[in-house]
């Protein structure tokens, strides 16, 4: 088994999908001459050529409607957003045909649209760069959002995204691009829709996704050391959520924390706090607690974006209270 960063996993997952698939090709900012803004696409221009790696101009609503045109006529495009935070300018495209073509034409078209990069805060790139959107996109049926942690998972996942008949939208936490991790030789697919437990225990329940489940482990670390067990739950997709795998975690230690970089108001955490509280709220011992980015535009100062970020002492904090030791 070898050991791969993110960006390694991601790379091998689209050369893959391209070396199995003549229909796959990938399109976006930089990501042919330059080998990609983060280097994800290193290499491809010169595997498979300019026809099926494209370079495209800084016009994020033109190549995505480009990539909706060709998935509807049997393409299988991957858009790569240089950072999620410019899909803004591509929202009519993905929210309005690529979400909802499949739909409207009474199933007549499939959609099998990948659009992958950057989610979240990265280094003082400061708030119109550092926003996390997963809750954005899980707002919308006919979308699939994956959002992994783990460099398996990302080869995984996205290769079982590029074979979906549906648009999936894959978030990438650009700190983690250089983090290493084994992962299984040979084919690697890992089911959209299916979660993990990245750590077992039993005393309380801590539910995070993307560069928070990094936070997430490390409090676990800590925990452990106070005598307290700590099962982290990663869901891996937010769209469809793996909600039985979190309800029989519950279950088991009666204590739910959830941890998201995203800002609070709306997000994902909200509805997964809903939807146990619906499904197995007699097994609560506690309130659910959320740790989530602070609610403010992302500071440009170094010590202020870590203070709005969620800290292993946030999480730590957060497990303490509903097991009533804060």
């Amino acid at each position: 088994m070898a050991e791969l960063t993110v960006r390694e996993s991601l790379n091998q997952a689209m050369a893959e999908e391209m070396e199995r698939d003549p229909d796959v090709f990938l399109m976006g900012e930089e990501v042919g001459f330059y080998n990609g803004a983060y280097k994800v696409s290193q290499g491809l221009l010169d595997r498979f050529g300019p026809m099926r790696v494209i370079d495209t101009p800084i016009t994020e609503l033109g190549f995505t409607g480009v990539g909706v045109g060709a998935a509807q006529v049997g393409l299988r495009p991957i858009i790569e957003m240089m950072t999620f935070n410019f899909s803004l300018l591509a929202l009519d495209q993905i929210l309005n045909n690529a979400a909802k073509m499949r739909y409207m034409s009474g199933g007549q078209f499939k959609m099998p649209l990948t659009v992958r990069g950057v989610n979240g805060a990265a280094h003082q790139l400061a708030s119109q760069h550092s926003q996390s959107f997963e809750s954005i996109f899980c707002h919308f049926p006919g979308l699939k959002v994956i959002a992994p942690g783990m460099p398996a998972d990302f080869k995984g996942l996205l290769k079982s995204a590029i074979r979906d008949d549906d648009t999936v939208i894959f978030m990438e936490a650009e700190t983690l691009y250089g983090f290493k991790a084994e992962v299984p030789d040979g084919e690697l697919l890992i089911p959209i829709g299916v979660g993990d437990i990245k750590r077992a225990g039993t005393d309380c329940t801590v539910v995070a996704w993307g560069k928070a489940l990094h936070t997430a482990l490390a409090a676990a670390k800590e925990l452990a050391e106070r005598g307290i067990s700590i099962e982290v739950v990663d869901p891996r997709t937010l769209r469809p959520l793996d909600e039985e795998l979190i309800f029989t975690s519950v279950r088991k230690t009666n204590r739910l924390v959830i941890v998201e970089e995203a800002l609070p108001f709306a997000g994902v955490g909200a509805e997964i706090a809903y939807r146990v509280q619906r499904s197995v709220f007699d097994s609560l011992d506690a309130p659910v607690e959320r740790v989530t980015g602070k609610d403010v535009p992302m500071p440009y100062n170094r010590h202020l974006e870590h203070n709005a970020l969620p800290q292993v002492p946030d999480v730590v904090e957060a497990v303490l209270k509903v097991s009533y030791r804060g």
